[in-house]
């Protein structure tokens, strides 16, 4: 009787060779991210030298942020309107090469105008892959959902936390070109790796307008979207002002502090991916602790407890954006890609009203103001979101 080999003893190996063709992609995708995200905040990194070389006052030179938010906003949700039938990886790729044009106009801008332009293509380049990114991810991953959107999350926050500084420190060191054309370099490896590692995405069969359209008419989604703008409005609203409540306390503890907010938003992003199995809560949560670390912090008179506050902070929202990722595609499953493409909407509209409101309110009444705007909205994002059900995964 001849006896059937086992396949069983090889399920270890197929297993292992499973996950190492795994992590390619992801990182390659959270590479791309990052940065692009890198890219959208280095103006704030360099903005005196670059606004004194260009001839504009530092408040113009501020627009090169708030205009890659509004193409941000503007792009989100035509992009993929405009690009239906395109395999995703070609959109990728091709995003990340525009914020290589992008960042290079920029470098090598001759006035101020070239440079805005070059920051609106950024913004482009930015919302188009934000919405596209998960997706891609998922079809290279499937079943791994938190760890894609955790993964990518991260990539956004370790470029906060490592990109800014080393950007205002490389800006002292050799000028603000030189940071631009580090960061085409930069956009240009992720490029590179992208192409080589994501394999083909195809576009889902209905994605255009009609997919966008019924996601839009999805009450609970656009309920969600709002409380996304609430708590994204919230943070920004009092982030730009972070620096200015740490001096109140202790000047020579700004660097420390800062980073720390940093650490605490790499446990925050790590946390979001681990607890969403329970979604509701930590989607309800996270804005809730946002509110309240907002207050510690406004409140805080020694360094010790400002620590515990600004590491709180960062821990609450960086939560935010994996958890509202994972809750916008678990409510509109059949249409992430347009459920995703809200939610950066919603992002970066709360980031340029925010940060807007935040200003008006801090030369008005100081920066106590600012930080109870944000408390306000983000604790109104945290019980609109416990109020909403979100089907199981």
């Amino acid at each position: 009787m001849t006896t059937r080999p086992s396949s069983a003893p090889s399920a270890p190996v197929a297993s292992s060779a499973a996950e190492r063709t795994a992590w390619p992609p992801i990182v390659a995708l959270a590479a791309g991210i990052g940065a692009l995200v890198a890219s959208e905040f280095l103006p704030a990194s360099v903005l005196p030298a670059m606004a004194a070389d260009l001839g504009v006052s530092e408040g113009t030179a501020g627009l090169a942020v708030a205009a890659t938010a509004i193409a941000g906003a503007v792009t989100a949700p035509s992009i993929a309107v405009l690009l239906p039938r395109t395999d995703r990886r070609t959109v990728l790729v091709g995003l990340l090469v525009a914020a290589v044009v992008a960042n290079l106009a920029v470098a090598v801008a001759p006035g101020f105008g070239v440079l805005l332009l070059g920051r609106l293509v950024l913004g482009i380049a930015i919302a188009g892959y934000w919405s596209f990114a998960f997706g891609a991810g998922t079809h290279a991953v499937p079943g791994r959902d938190h760890f894609v959107s955790t993964s990518i999350a991260l990539g956004v926050t370790l470029a906060t936390i490592a990109g800014v500084p080393l950007a205002s420190l490389a800006g002292d060191a050799v000028g603000w070109r030189a940071v631009f054309a580090g960061a085409t370099v930069v956009s240009a490896l992720s490029a590179i790796a992208l192409a080589v590692t994501l394999p083909s995405v195809p576009a889902h069969p209905s994605a255009g307008f009609a997919m966008l359209r019924r996601a839009v008419a999805n009450r609970r989604l656009m309920t969600g979207a709002l409380g996304v703008v609430l708590v994204a409005f919230g943070n920004f609203a009092a982030y730009p002002y972070i620096r200015i409540v740490i001096e109140k306390v202790d000047p020579g503890s700004t660097t420390w502090l800062l980073l720390a907010w940093g650490v605490g938003g790499m446990a925050g992003n790590l946390a979001a991916g681990r607890f969403a199995g329970r979604l509701r809560v930590v989607v309800a949560a996270a804005p809730l602790l946002l509110g309240a670390s907002l207050l510690l912090t406004l409140t805080a008179t020694a360094v010790p407890f400002l620590a515990v506050a600004v590491v709180l902070w960062g821990v609450a929202f960086n939560a935010v954006p994996v958890a509202t990722q994972l809750w916008v595609t678990r409510v509109e499953p059949e249409r992430t890609e347009s459920a995703i493409a809200l939610q950066v909407t919603a992002f970066q509209v709360a980031i340029t009203l925010g940060s807007a409101s935040g200003g008006v309110l801090l030369d008005a009444h100081g920066v106590t103001a600012a930080l109870v705007l944000g408390a306000v909205a983000a604790v109104a994002s945290g019980l609109l979101f416990a109020l909403l059900r979100v089907p199981r995964g």
